[in-house]
């Protein structure tokens, strides 16, 4: 019972809340962002980013996972970290099983990104390290402010966010599951956060986010991923991607397909995209659209990072 007290029961992503906030706190965030989309656009055209990729295949990005705790039951085990890695590796390699979910209209877009997550080996000083930390805390839960993200507010600093992808795991408040941070914004705080029983596939994960697919969601934002819907309710978002159907808001819990929107019938929104908000067993695939814009990403303002 106490799993799912803690766990929500609808998918809440704090991302362009935190996203926001940080465009009105450092102005030329807003600007880097305008920037990179130009960028991005043109190198997905390009496609300098899979050239890059056929030549030197799966890019390996060097994980530090922080557990920020107050009670024994935050502290997250490391069985449980390493079931988040193997999950991200199963979703971006685009070997997931359940990727058969998929309609029989877009099975051909489901796409390997060519990239794949493994556990810090070595610290910033060069020291060996399993690639978590564990921060003990007096608070009981976080937002989206990145409180989590600092000693002075009860969290913990980042490693080199030009080397690493940090990933706090504590617990969040408000129903948030999950925020990142999107290319180009302050170093101090790049990454990602994950509530403890949204993390992985062990432990304390629990239904309905317990395939460790609220980490995929997030990690995708930290490769300029959007949502699918374009976060906006009158149908003039986008996602900046060609291969996504325009849809008018996001999915929950567990849709039945085709659900139309946004005149995009008779095939209805890509719900079971992991850029969506439905439930873990639900989303099953990222479109090549999407995979174009990882890379274009790692090839560009994320460059630093990964061998």
């Amino acid at each position: 019972m106490a799993k799912k007290k803690k766990t929500p029961q609808r998918r809440t992503c704090g991302a362009m809340e935190a996203h926001l906030r940080l465009c009105e706190m450092f102005p030329e965030f807003r600007v880097r962002r305008g920037k990179l989309l130009a960028e991005t656009e043109l190198m997905v055209r390009r496609q300098t980013a899979f050239r890059r990729v056929e030549k030197k295949g799966p890019l390996t990005i060097p994980v530090v996972v922080h557990v920020v705790y107050r009670t024994a039951d935050e502290n997250i085990s490391d069985a449980q970290i390493k079931s988040q890695i193997v999950a991200l590796n199963r979703d971006y390699s685009a070997g997931n099983g359940d990727k058969s979910q998929t309609p029989t209209v877009w099975r051909g877009l489901v796409t390997d990104a060519q990239i794949q997550f493994e556990l810090a080996t070595k610290d910033p000083d060069g020291k060996a390290t399993k690639g978590i930390t564990r921060t003990k805390t007096k608070q009981t839960s976080f937002g989206t402010n990145d409180d989590v993200k600092r000693a002075s507010t009860g969290g913990v600093a980042a490693w080199p966010t030009s080397k690493f992808l940090n990933l706090w795991v504590c617990t969040l408040g408000g129903g948030l599951l999950g925020y990142a941070q999107f290319p180009g914004g302050p170093a101090a705080t790049d990454g990602v956060v994950i509530l403890n029983t949204a993390f992985g596939t062990t432990g304390t994960a629990a239904t309905p986010f317990n395939l460790g697919r609220t980490a995929v969601h997030e990690v995708g934002h930290w490769l300029n991923l959007n949502h699918i819907w374009g976060d906006t309710s009158d149908c003039s978002g986008t996602d900046h991607v060609a291969d996504t159907p325009n849809a008018q808001l996001p999915n929950y819990n567990t849709p039945t397909f085709p659900h139309v929107t946004c005149t995009n019938g008779p095939n209805g929104d890509m719900f079971m995209n992991y850029m969506d908000y439905v439930d873990d067993k639900v989303m099953v695939m990222f479109t090549a659209g999407q995979v174009a814009r990882m890379q274009a990403a790692l090839a560009g303002p994320r460059s630093t990072i990964g061998a």
